[in-house]
């Protein structure tokens, strides 16, 4: 008798029992109906058994899902939905009659539809829209929503092709390569037309997409398309357009060449809860990059730098979420370095995201859980741990490993990495092994990685050692900043702030030097603040990147006068790394006037953002 062929499972967050099966295939059929704020059809899983001792029980994650029908290879199969554990679901078990020998493939055919509790998805009315002309739904599965659309194996540490059938009244895009039989524009009667999309590559449950609405598409490059509201079209076309290729280019030069075809970008509603997110073909984007000035298109290089780092490679599971964000982050500052000049650039970005890093660790406290590269997610939800402590702890590690070892040798191991982990998860000890290993006959290299402290990068809470940026590019928004702080202390101070201080600046500095301000021992008095908002245009600024920061410099010096600045926002913008700052110095200053906004714009957030200004409003600071 073989010997048992055992799989332990890494994600804790799952309830399926991938250890068991994995997906070698998905398929979805699914009807988008607005009128219902549902989406209704079948998912069929082609589901391979990988251990010999036989299982006669299939595990699926699954939360809020109605379950209508199960069949197992074309037949009706028992079927039943486990008492919810919070916050992973429901798992859906699935009986079969006999046990499936290992390596065994059976498909797995389910009749479902979405539910009013569904967490990955946002149903927006006509008015909600930039046209208001219909109605709009897109989703947002990450980290593990998708289990609310249609029962699956939600986990990054299993990946499968997928094959998407939607029918909608109104155009739709996919995280697949749509086919060009698909209608470009609304049905004229409303009804349901048919769109198709292929996904080849193996993917995680997570990286699915779609959305559907009133949207149109523009070229921004030889192989790259905008879609977006059709009032919004020219805008976005020409934000994107200069910068697409140049970035893919770039990217392909630091790694190899794109490997999904097409690369474009769906700028969404007001209300997505993020700058981007990484769905393979299509990019979802927050039109909070559209600024009128290019200056915010670095978002597009970290989206498109997941098309290696997370989408081709993923981690095993969200306690190592770092492998993800922290490799794209430091591909996103490689490719600023490509295209603006020099490691200038990609320092200036690292220390404005050491400021981000410095806020995520100072509202979690140091020694926090979530402060730590690998975190442990055992019975916890892992959007509770987002925060910039991944991206930019995890980017510092990069850095330090490229700058001990150099950035020649370095250069040499990103494409064996991604190479080796292609169309795979993997873990932080795999990523470690995989290191060593490429080295290992290079006497010199191998001494200097002998350097590195795993236990305490890995493990240690808090701040990683501040790397030795070239400050070159903000030393005269420091010396500013400076400036400002001593006109703060001394009313004798012979600095009269005007507005050719900033003249020629980047919107960027303009970000550094107010996040520099926010990190004053003692805030700007209130009337500082408000000559600070005058004399540089901050209230007024379309960008808002810098406009929100200026809010937050305002509220922290108690300007009441900003509220309506604020509560203005936070009716027109989802995106929560503008939300929760604003609602977390909003609550300090008027916790009635945060709570009534909240419930005056809940509907309008996206159900992660909701979820998790609904905690700040009741005192959790995760």
């Amino acid at each position: 008798m073989a010997d048992t062929i055992i799989h332990t499972p890494r994600d804790p967050n799952t309830l399926s029992n991938y250890n068991n099966w994995r997906t070698t295939r998905t398929a979805v059929s699914i009807d988008i109906l607005f009128d219902e704020q549902i989406l209704k059809g079948k998912v069929t899983h082609t589901l391979k058994s990988i251990t010999n001792a036989e299982t006669k029980e299939i595990l699926l994650d699954s939360s809020h899902v109605q379950v209508d029908n199960v069949e197992v290879n074309g037949k009706k199969h028992k079927f039943e939905l486990g008492p919810r554990l919070e916050p992973y679901g429901s798992a859906l078990k699935i009986y079969l009659d006999e046990g499936v020998p290992n390596d065994t493939e059976v498909d797995v055919c389910i009749d479902f539809a979405t539910t009013a509790a569904c967490t990955a998805l946002q149903w927006m009315t006509p008015a909600q829209t930039s046209n208001k002309r219909h109605p709009y739904m897109f989703s947002q599965a990450q980290a593990i929503h998708a289990r609310s659309i249609f029962p699956n194996i939600d986990t990054p540490d299993v990946k499968a092709p997928f094959d998407f059938t939607i029918r909608s009244p109104l155009p739709v895009v996919a995280s697949g390569i749509p086919a060009e039989s698909n209608p470009k524009q609304a049905s004229a009667d409303g009804e349901l037309e048919t769109y198709r999309f292929t996904q080849p590559v193996p993917i995680p449950s997570y990286l699915f997409a779609i959305a559907s609405g009133d949207i149109a598409f523009a070229p921004i490059g030889p192989r790259s398309t905008v879609a977006t509201g059709p009032d919004k079209l020219a805008g976005c076309k020409w934000e994107l357009q200069n910068d697409t290729e140049k970035q893919l280019k770039a990217a392909e030069s630091l790694v190899f060449p794109y490997k999904w075809g097409q690369y474009n970008v769906l700028v969404l509603p007001a209300s997505f809860p993020y700058g981007g997110m990484e769905n393979p073909i299509y990019t979802f984007a927050t039109p909070t990059i559209i600024s009128g000035d290019r200056q915010n298109v670095d978002v597009v290089a970290h989206e498109l730098s997941h098309s290696w780092s997370g989408n081709l490679v993923s981690n095993a599971s969200w306690e190592h979420f770092w492998l993800n964000e922290g490799w794209t982050t430091y591909l996103e500052r490689r490719i600023q370095a490509i295209i603006h000049g020099g490691d200038k650039w990609r320092d200036f970005s690292a220390i404005i995201g050491w400021s981000a890093l410095t806020d995520s660790i100072k509202n979690f406290g140091e020694t926090h859980e979530f402060t730590k590269l690998i975190v442990d997610l055992k019975g916890k939800d892992p959007d509770d741990a987002f925060s910039s402590v991944p991206y930019e702890k995890g980017f510092v590690f990069l850095y330090y490993i490229e700058k001990l070892i150099g950035q020649d040798q370095f250069d040499k191991f990103i494409p064996h990495y991604f190479e080796t982990w292609s169309m795979k998860s993997l873990d932080s000890y795999d990523f470690k092994t995989t290191l060593l290993d490429f080295f290992q006959h290079d006497k010199a290299t191998s001494q200097k990685l002998e350097n590195i402290d795993w236990d305490t990068w890995f493990y240690k809470p808090g701040y990683p050692p501040k790397p030795d940026y070239d400050t070159s590019l903000v030393d005269e928004v420091y010396a500013l900043a400076d400036q400002w702080q001593r006109f703060t202390k001394d009313q004798n101070s012979d600095f009269t702030p005007k507005p050719s201080d900033i003249q020629g600046w980047s919107a960027n500095q303009l970000v550094v030097l107010l996040e520099r301000m926010l990190l004053f021992p003692q805030p700007l008095p209130v009337e500082h603040a408000r000559y600070l908002g005058s004399t540089y245009s901050l209230r007024e600024s379309q960008n808002v990147e810098v406009s929100s920061r200026y809010y937050q410099v305002a509220l922290l010096s108690g300007d009441t006068s900003i509220k309506g600045h604020v509560v203005d926002m936070l009716g027109k913008v989802g995106r929560m790394k503008f939300v929760r700052p604003l609602y977390r110095h909003l609550i300090i200053m008027d916790v009635e006037l945060a709570t009534e906004t909240f419930e005056k714009n809940k509907d309008f957030y996206h159900p992660i953002c909701r979820a998790m200004v609904k905690k700040m409003l009741m005192g959790d600071k995760s």
